[in-house]
């Protein structure tokens, strides 16, 4: 498939990396063309890199690795039209680092970057996943041992089915991937991220996830 990565940080590049590894075509779009970071990555894994748009009309798939603070200007650098009819699955978190740390959420409670994203994009087919754990829990599960999930939520059943597969590709069993319901449940998943912040200052490493098991 071909599938378009927005983002040339550790999400963007960990994510495209292994997409190219499964097998599918990837472009790395960045703001401005010849960025140092998507030009690198695509020339260590025979993929492409580009402007925001440019990937986005590459990919028939398109997923969010921008910096959430930054994500609708990135998303609206990637163009309305590159992005319609598309499933666009959105990993990003809305974290505020200008206070330094712990970052602050810049929306929350009534509100999720996600739902921005689906309101501002009603042609793209919105899927929330991934964003509750590390990058490299994202596309290796098998990281972390034992029975832990990954969420989706969104508003198209045939979007969240395909988002449901391509996690199949990385590793994550059926049973494993939690349908939360509509995108509304984005505001669950992203509010997550201070609690995951603190686990991991108590742990001392990214490299965890949360099980959910319900009584029987």
């Amino acid at each position: 498939m071909n599938i378009g990565v927005l983002g040339t940080g550790t999400v963007g590049q960990t994510i495209a990396s292994r997409l190219v590894e499964l097998g599918h075509s990837v472009t790395m779009g960045a703001r401005q063309a010849g960025n140092e970071n998507a030009t690198a990555w695509a020339a260590a894994h025979h993929g492409r890199a580009g402007t925001f748009a440019e990937a986005a009309a590459f990919g028939a798939l398109v997923i969010n690795c921008t910096n959430g603070a930054g994500a609708l200007d990135a998303l609206a650098a990637a163009g309305e039209a590159n992005l319609a009819g598309k499933v666009l699955i959105d990993v990003t978190n809305p974290l505020d680092f200008s206070a330094g740390m712990p970052p602050t959420l810049t929306v929350a409670n009534t509100d999720s970057l996600a739902e921005r994203i689906q309101a501002a994009y009603p042609a793209t087919k919105v899927v929330k996943s991934l964003n509750t754990v590390t990058a490299s829990v994202m596309v290796r599960p098998d990281t972390v041992p034992g029975d832990h999930v990954v969420f989706v939520a969104g508003e198209d059943a045939g979007a969240k089915e395909i988002t449901r597969g391509l996690l199949g590709e990385f590793g994550w069993p059926e049973a494993r991937v939690l349908d939360l319901g509509g995108i509304r449940a984005a505001r669950g998943m992203e509010m997550y991220l201070p609690l995951w912040l603190s686990l991991y200052g108590a742990l001392g490493v990214g490299a965890f996830n949360i099980a959910v098991h319900a009584a029987k």
